[in-house]
């Protein structure tokens, strides 16, 4: 992919899920991720465009989500993916544990979780933008060859 960077800006809609899906799968597989890499990181990505629009933008469709897609320079071969919303932001530190015992029968909260155990990095923060971003990097293991 030498280095090139994907965006994507669209409003805050589920129904562009599936796009976003295939995009990351796609761009995934460029960047040179392949089996349990690749699943893991179209997981994550669906996990933080859901939550940016649910929680982040607070379902309002006139707000917009963006999306970028960097693959990774040299070895090991990888992405960087970062989504933002136009939300009001949280304080990452205040999240609920899913696992405690009060919170593990609750229907949401393990967004966060799993982004954070599939991925390599995940950066939650404040946007310079505005809004809240999740910054996460999945890199390739051995044996993934960069196409």
């Amino acid at each position: 992919m030498g280095g090139t960077s994907v965006s994507l800006d669209f409003c805050g809609a589920f129904d562009m899920l599936d796009f976003v899906q295939l995009v990351s799968e796609r761009l995934g597989r460029l960047s040179g991720l392949d089996g349990d890499d690749l699943h893991w990181v179209t997981v994550a990505v669906r996990e933080s465009v859901i939550n940016a629009i649910k929680h982040g933008n607070g379902n309002d469709e006139r707000k917009r989500v963006f999306v970028e897609f960097t693959p990774l320079d040299g070895r090991p071969h990888g992405l960087s993916i970062r989504v933002r919303d136009q939300g009001e932001g949280f304080d990452p530190g205040a999240l609920p544990d899913p696992l405690a015992a009060d919170n593990l029968l609750k229907a949401s909260g393990r967004g966060i979780f799993l982004i954070r155990t599939f991925m390599d990095e995940t950066t939650l923060r404040r946007a310079p933008e505005g809004g809240m971003e999740v910054v996460m990097v999945k890199r390739a293991h051995d044996g993934a060859a960069g196409h």
